[in-house]
């Protein structure tokens, strides 16, 4: 059966987002991609810095609060709803929870295949690039490095920390296209 969505998890600032966008160039078919920061942005500013919703604390650490957890529910079966319309969609996301974040995506999927890919970057170098951006907490980036990962299983996992995005891209590609026969 060949896959209908694409889930990456990583830290913030491991190059997930650049990833997701030379995935949509080199796929020969169309790719929706979603992300956890749209997710986040459109929630309603009160929920941005809410025990409710989410907050960033000043040293990079995050807490989810009961509101926020049912709208990314929703959000989720969402997301399901229209891969199993027919979209092929491409996951950008940071499983603050690891395997029980994981397990919250593959009760929404339910049988529709997915390829997961875990997305590593050394630590100090996501914590480079999270200073180079400027619009993150600093210190999320290292917090997360490793944090996301734990217990998930992953279909493949690649490394950032001194790859380009578009070579990463081919070789999820690759395994896409493999899957699909």
């Amino acid at each position: 059966m060949s896959t209908k969505m694409i889930i990456l998890n990583g830290g913030s600032s491991s190059g997930k987002s650049g990833i997701v966008r030379c995935l949509q160039s080199v796929l020969p078919d169309p790719w929706l991609a979603f992300g956890c920061d749209a997710f986040v942005d459109a929630l309603p500013a009160r929920m941005r810095a809410s025990d409710a919703g989410i907050a960033i604390a000043d040293d990079g650490g995050i807490s989810i609060g009961t509101d926020f957890l049912e709208l990314e529910a929703a959000w989720r079966e969402g997301v399901a709803t229209m891969a199993r319309a027919g979209a092929r969609i491409v996951i950008d996301d940071v499983f603050l929870g690891g395997d029980a974040s994981q397990e919250r995506w593959r009760k929404a999927l339910g049988d529709l295949p997915a390829l997961w890919v875990g997305v590593r970057c050394d630590g100090a170098v996501a914590a480079g690039r999270e200073l180079a951006r400027g619009d993150r907490a600093v210190g999320m980036a290292a917090t997360q490095a490793e944090l996301v990962h734990e217990g998930v299983t992953y279909d493949l996992e690649v490394d950032t920390t001194r790859a380009e995005s578009l070579d990463i891209a081919k070789v999820i590609a690759a395994r896409v296209l493999t899957q699909a026969g």
